[in-house]
């Protein structure tokens, strides 16, 4: 003789998604990007409390939750519940489905802004945004690297980028490649806004 349990709605669904691991593959984009809790807090909108009970299986994400968080990690929703089976990708991100943001979250004055042109694909070889550098002066570009390739094809107006300590300047359909792992800042070079398509790609093996 056994004796069946009867758990309640709320139970349930914690218990489905559970299984799903969203905490830890939560944690998992977090920690690749090398963004803290705080940081993300400040794309997301959310709390880094929230986003540490998240992380640690003790709250249960609504989907408006992790569609916030999976528009800043440039991956689709379906990112926290995809099996590993492989499967042909086609995946149409529409205009009005982006969001824009700033560099850095804190920044009073972004030097950029960046849309995520294909943040509903998953396991991607590449990333590819949409940017709007803003004009400044020289000393004030903030230099940064980061592993792998990075492909800039100016859209409009004029961009100095700053490679290992000097400024090329690119106009409207010029393009540059370079390995990204060297420092590297940009500005708009003009009155307004230059708007350029940048991809990146991993480190490789």
């Amino acid at each position: 003789m056994f004796v069946m349990t009867h758990e309640s709605g709320p139970e349930t669904v914690k218990r489905v998604l559970a299984s799903y691991e969203i905490g830890r593959k939560l944690k998992q984009l977090r920690l690749r990007k090398k963004i803290g809790l705080v940081d993300l807090g400040k794309h997301t909108g959310l709390s880094a409390s929230m986003l540490s009970q998240l992380e640690n299986g003790k709250m249960v994400p609504t989907l408006p939750t992790l569609a916030r968080i999976a528009m800043v990690f440039d991956v689709g929703v379906d990112h926290f519940f995809a099996d590993r089976r492989k499967k042909a990708l086609f995946s149409v991100v529409r205009k009005g489905e982006r969001m824009k943001f700033p560099d850095r979250p804190d920044a009073p004055a972004p030097a950029y802004h960046f849309e995520c042109l294909a943040f509903s694909s998953q396991e991607k070889s590449l990333q590819a945004y949409l940017a709007e550098f803003q004009p400044m002066e020289a000393e004030k570009v903030t230099p940064h690297a980061h592993e792998g390739a990075e492909f800039i094809h100016v859209l409009e107006g004029s961009l100095g980028i700053y490679y290992i300590d000097e400024e090329t300047v690119l106009e409207a359909g010029d393009s540059v490649y370079f390995d990204s792992g060297h420092s590297h800042g940009y500005r708009s070079l003009a009155k307004g806004a230059a708007r350029a398509v940048v991809i990146t790609t991993p480190p490789r093996l």
